[in-house]
């Protein structure tokens, strides 16, 4: 009787000391997390906190290099909001945006509705107009410096051959703006052509010919069927569009240094200048100016994420 008794205590002490053992499959799944939270902190959470913590001391080259810059809070941000270039800076970034976005999409999606038929060589001129996307920018950006040249551009040399008078795109202040917007849009069309056009090709065939059955044909069958099951994907591609062209830095570099006075001058090429392309530099409101980059880029993306959290939910 005590012996069988005494086996489920036996039974239940050795339960009790019996630990869980991890298995073997979380060992695995944290081995290939490992690389990208490592990736993350150095070249993402370490660079964003540094900016931060660079816009909001007094940093000069001195105490850039023996750390004692002192603690100002946002007094780099309120100079940079009452500096003249402000205004002008968010205007110009705002007009290189969304006239970028806007062109970019819409020729995008314009040469994906014509490549998604299939004729000979799609592949082949697809694979042409990948071309300024593949290309390194600075030599997109020299390219396009060489063409509208005032003297020796190639633009300006069709312009004469045609009896207009030159154009100054990249020295006057009235084209330097509009001439790295050409610029950025060239290079910007693929991106949104390879995008758009794998976009269409998951849309189902059988729903076009429903609708070819219901008398929805051209237009009306682009606006009613393509359009709306064609949001997603534009909503993602204007949004990755919207990030990479608020950045744009080198374009606008290259060709203008974001002159001339100015004219052409966003908020990437006003952070550098104010960082960089002094001989006192002034790193905390350079930094500031590429935090309110950061944040609008942020904003844009939050709504983007609410936008489709509701639209998954109803």
């Amino acid at each position: 009787m005590n012996r069988v008794s005494q086996a489920p205590a036996r039974a239940a002490a050795g339960g009790r000391r019996a630990a869980p053992r991890p298995r073997s499959g979380q060992w695995a799944a944290w081995a290939f997390l490992a690389p990208v939270v490592i990736y993350l902190v150095i070249f993402y959470a370490y660079p964003l906190y540094r900016n931060i913590e660079l816009s909001l001391r007094d940093y000069t080259v001195r105490s850039f290099v023996q750390g004692d810059a002192p603690f100002t809070g946002f007094a780099n941000y309120a100079k940079i909001l009452g500096d003249e270039t402000f205004g002008p800076a968010l205007w110009h970034t705002t007009m290189f945006t969304m006239v970028s976005l806007v062109f970019q999409f819409v020729i995008g999606l314009a040469l994906a509705m014509f490549f998604v038929k299939n004729f000979r060589l799609s592949a082949t001129l697809r694979a042409l107009f990948l071309v300024p996307w593949l290309l390194p920018l600075i030599v997109s950006s020299s390219t396009w410096s060489w063409m509208l040249n005032s003297d020796s551009g190639v633009v300006n040399a069709v312009l004469g051959v045609l009896g207009v008078e030159p154009v100054h795109w990249l020295t006057s202040p009235d084209w330097s703006l509009w001439s790295v917007i050409i610029a950025n849009i060239w290079i910007g069309i693929p991106f949104n052509l390879v995008v758009l056009y794998s976009g269409l090709q998951a849309i189902d065939p059988v729903i076009y010919e429903a609708a070819e059955l219901d008398g929805a044909t051209g237009w009306r069958r682009f606006w009613k069927v393509t359009f709306p099951l064609l949001r997603p994907v534009s909503a993602i591609t204007v949004l990755l569009g919207l990030v990479y062209t608020l950045k744009v830095f080198d374009i606008i570099w290259i060709m203008t240094k974001g002159g001339p006075s100015g004219s052409s001058t966003t908020f990437a090429t006003w952070s550098y200048r104010l960082g960089f392309g002094n001989l006192l530099p002034a790193f905390g409101p350079g930094a500031a100016v590429g935090n309110l980059l950061i944040v609008t880029a942020l904003i844009f993306g939050l709504i983007y994420i609410r936008v489709q959290r509701r639209r998954t939910l109803s």
